[in-house]
């Protein structure tokens, strides 16, 4: 705080730290505990029982004005006349209750989870993971070669080759891959040339209906949020540590094992937390790289709680369950990486 008040003032600093405040509470704060309430709360309705007691009150109802028109006893009558009045407010009340259904705050949408929901978000948790690993695989060579090219134009080239792309709309990226793995893609039309399939015979290989190709897809979309994180760390390293490492008759396993990956710890668990948050709550690389033909992810479940099922309380119940499972991702993450908030903000 005294840093940011020597170097801008009192005033900006105060501006800075409101905004700072704002951001926080209307973009992060307000959002997730509206959608935490949301997923705390559903509506007593019990329609069908309500339905039977109104209509057995209207009944008793008509009985009771019948009994008063033809009923010449003034005892009598009044004592229907009370009977009336307060059937009239039972059947207002009831029909209120039907309209407007009492809140009942509890953990029942988290509950109402299906077998077939939860073993999606399995697998949605457990493809993300899969993502992420081969992510990690595919970039950290990469981040490495851009990092510790020897030559300045070298690096540049390597991150141009990996930014130009992202130029396009994350759609057309998606369609690309579509286009690749499709039936009658690019890469059956090439298999096809060695006789290994016959487009015309419809006799083709199914990569959309495997998870490889959403993996695929979702690796090439989400590649520079591994990619710089790792790049950012290792562009820190003191390349003196690798020549000493290499003096001292280290392998290059061993040095990356001991020097590199120890020194990129805080890239890595970034990237790695960035890739699987992204993957697990990606909505349209599965939708449309499996085309209904892989089986959902769980984003898509949300989507229909949300829009298709108009059930708010249940997609947001889905929601926070994938907000949670992404949060223990991260400290895992942190803690098998042994890294704290610090490092990773760093």
């Amino acid at each position: 705080m005294r840093k940011l008040v020597d170097a801008y003032g009192a005033g900006i600093t105060t501006v800075l730290l409101l905004l700072v405040a704002i951001w926080t509470l209307g973009m992060v704060i307000a959002p997730q505990a509206t959608m935490l309430d949301q997923s705390l709360w559903s509506l007593e309705r019990g329609t069908a029982d309500l339905t039977v007691e109104i209509d057995r009150t209207y009944n008793e109802l008509s009985t009771a004005k019948y009994d008063y028109e033809h009923s010449k006893d003034a005892e009598a009558r009044l004592a229907l006349d009370i009977r009336i009045q307060g059937l009239t407010q039972k059947i207002a009340e009831l029909e209120l209750k039907e309209k407007r259904p009492d809140k009942v705050y509890g953990l029942q949408n988290y509950t109402r989870m299906t077998d077939i929901h939860l073993q999606i978000f399995m697998k949605t948790i457990f493809y993300a993971v899969m993502v992420t690993l081969l992510a990690l695989v595919v970039c950290y060579p990469v981040a490495y070669m851009a990092a510790l090219a020897s030559s300045g134009l070298r690096a540049t080239l390597l991150l141009l080759a990996l930014v130009i792309p992202y130029a396009l709309n994350e759609l057309l990226r998606i369609y690309a891959w579509l286009m690749i793995l499709d039936y009658q893609g690019v890469i059956n039309g090439v298999l096809e040339w060695f006789g290994v399939t016959d487009l015309a015979a419809r006799r083709w290989i199914p990569f959309l209906e495997s998870p490889a190709a959403v993996f695929m897809a979702m690796v090439y979309t989400y590649v520079l949020f591994m990619v710089f994180p790792i790049y950012n760390t290792l562009e820190t390293l003191d390349r003196n540590q690798i020549e000493a490492a290499r003096d001292l008759g280290a392998s290059v396993p061993r040095i990356h094992a001991r020097v590199i990956i120890p020194h990129a710890k805080p890239g890595i668990a970034v990237g790695c937390i960035m890739t699987f948050m992204l993957s697990a709550g990606s909505y349209s690389v599965p939708q449309i790289m499996t085309r209904g033909q892989g089986g959902d992810w769980f984003s898509q479940l949300v989507y229909r709680q949300f829009f298709e099922a108009n059930n708010w309380n249940i997609g947001a119940a889905y929601a926070f369950s994938l907000l949670a499972a992404c949060m223990v991702f991260v400290f895992l993450v942190m803690t098998v990486f042994g890294i704290r908030l610090k490092d990773i903000a760093r």
